[in-house]
């Protein structure tokens, strides 16, 4: 069987019309699907709808005896401190618990290192007028968001299945003092579902910066979300902070996650993770900027998730209802593109995104035929920074919200879209 690129320019042309023929049978459907945004389905939802009835009206107290209705614990109650140490593997008292969104978290350290600098700086970050950021690609648009609205250059780096290309990644940190940091997602990364090997955390860990005080942000937000039960199937990590502490390099990370995609994806809770001494001097500016988080909703997971075997067991129920999904977005991908040599993907073992590479110079417009045909994708360059794919290739799926019927319509519009724009390409070549 030929590839694509191996027809002839009349084998193109009949494929062609057999691809517009379909293409104008899936639009005559007059569909309205969305499959841009990779949030939580009713479904994973409802698990979680029980929680809010386990508080005791009579007795709002933390198990330290702190009134949760009331102001104070400005770093997170006791119990939602060792439930994150817990999923994490760390030192609960290295972790501080806010409110529902990891992202704000990630956004205030940020700010803070803008305004006060770091531990080792020699002055606010705010004052460096060309600092820099190192962003994995394709990676999260949000995290590219923030270092792109609070100033920073982002200069993408390569992300492989085992982590960054970190000999790219060695190399910039080492020769530029300008480069204050890096993302990264290190298991089941967005959107590729990669995990960084650990070879690669001890490189990071590790590394000689020229930027005394260089951070990385470690964005741990599938660290319970895995697809199989099975763990042997499983990512795992090493302990990021332990590995900067033996690499003689203790303030190098902040560590986040969250509850999103555990519990209530908008009323959950977050955390921040840290050495003793960034944990400390984050601390003394976050007690100013707030009284107190959500405690509430705190104490409402601590008794809906009080350990990690409790979370263990509601991510099996959310694992139960996504995997289908994945596996109907793995079908069609193998049944549509098998043998056409114009796209690849990887098949996670956990996260929540598929992520596929078409030919080159098809992103795009396979994006725009899909709308088209009334079904919308997360928008081509969005996994890259300032949205610019330079080989406009990558796509992102997000199968968790829709039905595994409707992914499976969905996914047949974006690989018979994917093709069309392909086959319409190499005939103008």
């Amino acid at each position: 069987m030929k590839t694509y690129l191996e027809l002839s320019k009349s084998e193109l042309k009949d494929t062609l019309k057999i691809l517009e023929m379909r293409y104008n049978e899936l639009k005559s459907r007059n569909l309205a699907l969305d499959m841009t945004r990779g949030k939580p389905s009713p479904d994973q939802l409802d698990l979680t709808n029980d929680m809010p009835t386990l508080l005791d009206t009579e007795n709002l107290k933390a198990e330290d005896g702190a009134d949760c209705r009331n102001y104070g614990v400005p770093f997170g109650l006791k119990e939602s401190r060792k439930l994150f140490g817990e999923i994490l593997g760390i030192d609960p008292e290295l972790v501080t618990v806010g409110n529902n969104s990891s992202l704000q978290l990630m956004y205030d350290t940020l700010s803070r290192s803008l305004i006060f600098g770091e531990i080792e700086s020699s002055k606010p970050w705010g004052l460096i007028g060309n600092r820099k950021w190192l962003c994995p690609v394709p990676g999260y648009d949000r995290h590219f968001l923030v270092t792109e609205t609070l100033g920073f250059e982002l200069i993408p780096v390569p992300l492989h299945e085992d982590g960054p290309d970190m000999d790219m990644v060695e190399k910039l940190v080492s020769e530029d003092a300008s480069i204050l940091g890096m993302w990264a997602m290190p298991l089941y990364s967005n959107p590729d579902g990669f995990i960084y090997s650990e070879e690669v955390c001890k490189r990071l860990a590790s590394m000689k910066t020229a930027a005394p005080d260089f951070r990385i942000l470690w964005d741990n937000a599938y660290v319970v979300h895995h697809l199989y039960d099975d763990v042997s199937k499983q990512g795992t990590l090493p302990d990021i902070l332990k590995l900067c502490r033996e690499a003689g390099n203790p303030n190098r990370v902040y560590e986040f996650a969250s509850t999103s995609k555990i519990t209530f994806a908008g009323s959950g809770i977050a955390c921040m993770a840290a050495n003793e001494e960034n944990t400390t001097r984050a601390r003394k500016y976050l007690g100013v900027q707030s009284i107190g988080p959500n405690k509430i909703v705190q104490l409402m997971h601590a008794k809906f998730i009080p350990d990690l075997e409790a979370v263990k067991k509601v991510m099996s129920k959310q694992a139960a209802i996504l995997r289908p999904k994945f596996e109907m977005v793995l079908k069609i991908l193998d049944d549509e593109f098998m043998g056409s040599g114009i796209a690849h993907w990887n098949s996670p073992l956990g996260g929540y995104f598929v992520s596929v590479y078409l030919l080159n110079g098809t992103a795009k417009e396979t994006v725009r035929l899909a709308k088209e045909c009334g079904v919308a994708f997360t928008p081509a360059g969005a996994t890259y920074p300032y949205k610019k794919d330079p080989n406009d290739s990558n796509l992102r799926i997000a199968p968790s919200f829709p039905k595994v019927e409707d992914i499976e319509t969905a996914v047949t519009v974006f690989a018979v879209c994917a093709k069309l724009a392909a086959v319409r390409k190499l005939l103008e070549e």
